[in-house]
């Protein structure tokens, strides 16, 4: 026979319209429950320290300084900019409040943007959540002006930028993150396309590609170093940035610049590092470059480090699949 159980009794009648008028007061605010900030033993899993825990992504208008002009003139910019916040947090702790990093972010965001204020909102931050690490990361666009190569015309040029300000174990770096996109004409298939046209007089074309280099670096010493100068040292040590107007006079003349400067990823990524090593105000970096072959269906990707802070002996399954130009 089955058993007959008993109804249960029903759901309390709670009333199902939004109250726009309650107010909250501070009484109210302490009775409301906080698990982020509960005892160890809601810990779920290993009790192990966690290097990054916080938010990636929340977005906002941010004004930035740019380089003096010539007349010495700081002017500024400004960028819609996705923020990546995070802390450590200790083996014993439950949790984060996430919603104070962005308040504490909030509270800076207002003024024009440098790297000292990047480093008083880590600060804020920090203390707010009461971390011993804690890092912020700020990438946007950044546009520039570039002329065309013979036509006397201009356009506006687009770098992916990360600005990084990290604290750890209570040193504290300034990093940038750039990408440099550039044409690579390959040397072998240059010489070997000569070889056709001497020898046997046949019309061959070199191999050439769209290419990407992502430089990340430590900037050191007390003098500032500008986003639009790690734009010059890329345009030095690989000059075919690829071009945005363009006549058929800059077309030949971008042809002509491929045949006079052939590039393998490892000539690329030396030729990075000799400019990098060159500048005084840049310490640690890693250099990462991927040639988007036109002749092969993989890529060519190199990667070259100075220094600790980036040096790695795994790498991400990601680091030369996200490097897409």
């Amino acid at each position: 026979m089955t058993e007959i159980r008993p109804l249960t009794a029903a759901y309390p009648a709670l009333a199902r319209h939004y109250d726009d008028g309650f107010t909250v007061d501070q009484a109210y605010k302490d009775s409301l429950p906080d698990l982020q900030n509960g005892p160890a033993s809601l810990i779920v899993g290993a009790h192990a320290p966690i290097q990054h825990v916080g938010i990636s992504n929340f977005r906002l208008p941010i004004r930035y300084l740019t380089r003096p002009d010539a007349g010495g003139a700081e002017g500024e910019i400004t960028l819609e900019t996705s923020v990546t916040g995070s802390v450590s947090l200790e083996a014993d702790r439950k949790g984060i409040n996430m919603s104070r990093i962005m308040r504490s972010f909030y509270g800076h965001s207002e003024t024009l943007f440098s790297l000292s204020v990047l480093e008083a909102a880590l600060e804020t931050y920090k203390t707010d959540l009461d971390a011993l690490d804690a890092r912020i990361q700020m990438k946007f666009s950044y546009p520039m002006k570039v002329d065309s190569l013979r036509s006397g015309l201009s356009g506006w040029q687009y770098y992916d930028v990360a600005l990084e300000v990290v604290e750890q174990n209570g040193q504290r770096l300034r990093n940038m993150h750039l990408d440099y996109v550039y044409s690579s004409t390959c040397p072998c298939s240059l010489e070997l396309s000569e070889h056709a046209r001497q020898t046997r007089g046949r019309l061959a074309t070199p191999h050439s590609q769209r290419s990407i280099a992502r430089i990340s670096l430590v900037m050191a010493g007390p003098e500032r170093l500008w986003i639009e100068d790690v734009i010059e040292l890329c345009r030095r040590a690989v000059p075919t940035e690829t071009q945005v107007m363009v006549k058929r006079e800059d077309e030949q003349a971008f042809a002509e610049l491929n045949a006079a400067h052939p590039i393998f990823v490892e000539d690329a990524v030396r030729a990075f590092a000799g400019q990098l090593m060159a500048d005084s105000r840049v310490g640690d970096f890693r250099v990462v470059a991927s040639h988007q072959e036109s002749l092969h269906s993989h890529d060519a990707v190199s990667l070259l480090t100075r220094g600790p802070t980036f040096a790695q002996v795994s790498l991400d399954p990601m680091t030369f699949a996200g490097l897409r130009a």
